[in-house]
């Protein structure tokens, strides 16, 4: 588990403590229906809660990652996001934000507007090429996500011959790429459900534990996916419990970040695992 710190304008996180990111959806159609915020109201009301439950970051998005979502005008997603930061700021002003894009201009103008610190980009640098010079001039830790395809694509078919391997091998390729940009704060995210089976997914978390070799911090994604509600034959509604006993899982395997809906039981699960790990045997 990677136990040092990241610079967020100028303040160090310390990693070795896990942290708890709540997603704040700016989208209408985001596939858990629950966290979607379309309104100003509902961005305060969703923030003020995430904050009050003990987010540490909150990630905002405005361009929908699910299987098969519609492709967003850039135009469109800066209009959401502008409207949610501006609200979002109003209640929570010096709060801990990332910003999920995969657009250059778009994670700009929220670095230069709204004074996010964080840039989550599911693509890893490849659908915009400008994203990681944007990252190194403004100095914002980067989240790389392994995607297999696009939002639109992604899940027609996915095919690997060693997922575990080859997500590191293009994991790597990218931190390569970073470090020439002069990147100093990579965080990594293996991509749960993104370009992967459910099979994938759960060879994947039950491996997790080899991403330490990058000595980087390590998000995941696993919030209420399809690797949950499809092995339980449940709905993303349902899938709070299932959710919480893979975050444990992550967590006991190294994981940094749990990006997560429901941050109240994210924070405990932190809770009790920090507890348990004060006794393990060395």
């Amino acid at each position: 588990m990677f136990t040092g710190t990241i610079n967020v304008k100028g303040h160090l996180m310390d990693l070795s403590i896990p942290r708890v990111m709540g997603i704040v959806n700016l989208t209408p159609d985001s596939f858990f229906e629950g966290s979607r915020t379309p309104t100003e109201k509902e961005v305060k009301a969703r923030v003020t809660m995430l904050l009050d439950e003990g987010a540490d970051i909150l990630d905002v998005g405005a361009y929908s990652s699910r299987p098969g979502a519609d492709d967003v005008p850039v135009g469109e997603e800066m209009t959401r996001l502008r409207q949610g930061l501006r609200a979002l700021r109003e209640v929570a002003p010096d709060a801990v934000v990332s910003v999920d894009t995969f657009r250059a201009e778009v994670a700009k103008m929220c670095i230069e507007e709204y004074g996010v610190g964080m840039v989550n980009d599911i693509t890893g640098g490849d659908a915009d090429k400008q994203m990681m010079e944007i990252v190194s001039s403004t100095r914002v830790p980067y989240i790389i996500m392994h995607m297999q395809g696009m939002p639109q694509t992604m899940q027609q078919a996915p095919h690997y011959d060693d997922v575990v391997k080859e997500v590191m091998m293009q994991l790597a390729e990218k931190v390569r790429r970073l470090h020439e940009h002069e990147v100093c704060d990579v965080i990594l995210d293996p991509g749960f459900g993104f370009g992967k089976t459910v099979e994938h997914n759960y060879e994947l978390l039950a491996k997790l534990e080899a991403f330490e070799i990058f000595e980087l911090p390590l998000l995941v994604g696993l919030s209420r996916k399809s690797m949950v509600y499809k092995t339980l034959d449940i709905t993303p509604a349902d899938a709070l419990n299932g959710t919480t006993v893979l975050h444990t899982l992550a967590l006991s395997k190294g994981a940094n970040i749990l990006r997560v809906h429901d941050v109240k039981e994210a924070v405990e699960a932190i809770k009790l695992w920090k507890q348990v790990k004060k006794y393990k045997f060395e």
